[in-house]
């Protein structure tokens, strides 16, 4: 059984959620998730999701959550570290919710080998557009929580992602499944949440050409 212990490489989005998905349907067992948080910042990378959403995520998910507390310079130094604590909870790989993108690929391998840990990809050279319509299919429930500006407006901010606003999604260009960095989820809902989380709308913050919707 320990083989199908994992770590699940988590940013509360939704290709991550997916992935740990199909394991968990496959019988594999997560003995974690590990998320990357700016350090002297309560925000996460990349999704800018605040420790409060992210702990309350993990409750709901009832899997505990490990923090990469780092900055840009030594991100990959603090990753594997805490891989190693994953290790020790019984974690023998590390799953990963890229597509297709090789660079993020490569990364998520130097990871994980670095660490002694086997690694999957489990939605790896998926259809996109096929990718996000299984995760709503699936029943799972994501607001858009950041856009890049030059791909998409910040009306999009705070929308739940549905098979219609995919194809408004398209309509702007962009990827129906955000991979290239046009959009980022939190996923507050679906088949392995005991509870939905509650997000308190505050507004929303335009910086550095990101649209962010802040909540708590």
């Amino acid at each position: 059984m320990d083989s199908k212990k994992f770590v699940m490489s988590y940013s509360g989005g939704k290709d991550c959620m997916l992935a740990m998905y199909r394991k968990i349907k496959e019988g594999w067992i997560p003995v974690a998730l590990i998320t990357t948080v700016k350090k002297d910042s309560v925000d996460s990378w990349t999704h800018s999701i605040s420790k409060k959403l992210l702990e309350k995520a993990s409750e709901s998910l009832n899997i505990p959550i490990i923090y990469v507390e780092c900055e840009m310079k030594d991100y990959e130094e603090k990753f594997e570290e805490k891989l190693l604590e994953a290790k020790k909870m019984g974690a023998t790989t590390v799953i990963y919710g890229d597509i297709d993108i090789q660079l993020h690929r490569q990364w998520d391998i130097d990871r994980a080998t670095n660490a002694g840990l086997d690694y999957e990809l489990p939605l790896w050279q998926g259809d996109r557009e096929k990718v996000v319509h299984e995760f709503i299919d699936a029943g799972f429930k994501a607001v858009i929580k950041k856009v890049n500006l030059e791909n998409m407006s910040e009306d999009f901010l705070g929308k739940t992602l549905d098979k219609p606003l995919i194809e408004e999604i398209k309509k702007t260009g962009s990827d129906a499944c955000g991979e290239n960095g046009e959009y980022h989820t939190f996923v507050v809902d679906g088949p392995l949440f005991s509870t939905p989380i509650e997000l308190d709308v505050l507004g929303k913050t335009i910086s550095n050409g990101y649209g962010i919707l802040d909540v708590k």
